[in-house]
């Protein structure tokens, strides 16, 4: 029986000539790596665990009294109890959508993030490009093998954390925009 070939490592590449003039880099990797990437990754998950405990307050006493609804349920004529839930549910209603709006919030703060730290990575990517003399730049992403020795990914991150090592910015407010129709 044949084997299957082995897998390539994407990190290694395929190998062959390194080819002049053309560039690869990685966005998502000087995202992760780099200093300011780091530091508005942990801001966002402030954020984020932020924006949770103000639902999760808002929410926490209705679940016991749902609860407690539950508990009850056997001793409840079914109009009582229909009645109670609706009036639960019509409670949870706007808990939920806090929950969504800060959901986009969260989203559009992220997004806002990664635009910034994108601007400022453009000039540093600018000269590093021009320090190898690169005639053309790929996504590494893209890349499906082949001599990945033109990567100008680390020396990016590298410049980048000389430049920048964090942004500062507050979660997004999207309460006084309508919510996104589905």
């Amino acid at each position: 029986m044949a084997q299957a070939p082995a897998a390539v490592d994407a990190g290694q590449g395929l190998g062959g000539p390194v080819v002049p003039g053309v560039c690869l880099i990685s966005r998502e990797a000087v995202l992760a790596n780099s200093k300011v990437g780091i530091a508005a990754a942990a801001r966002v998950r402030q954020l984020a665990q932020e924006a949770q405990a103000e639902v999760d307050a808002e929410r926490k006493p209705l679940e016991a009294q749902a609860a407690a609804l539950q508990a009850q349920a056997a001793t409840l004529t079914a109009d009582q109890r229909r009645a109670q839930e609706k009036a639960l549910s019509e409670r949870f209603a706007p808990i939920q959508a806090k929950a969504e709006l800060r959901s986009r919030e969260i989203d559009r703060t992220r997004a806002k993030a990664i635009d910034t730290i994108a601007a400022q990575t453009q000039p540093v990517i600018a000269a590093v490009y021009k320090q190898h003399n690169c005639g053309l730049l790929f996504d590494r992403a893209v890349a499906l093998g082949g001599n990945f020795g033109n990567d100008l990914t680390v020396e990016v991150v590298r410049a980048l954390d000389a430049r920048v090592t964090t942004i500062d910015f507050k979660r997004e407010d999207l309460s006084g925009q309508p919510a996104p129709k589905r």
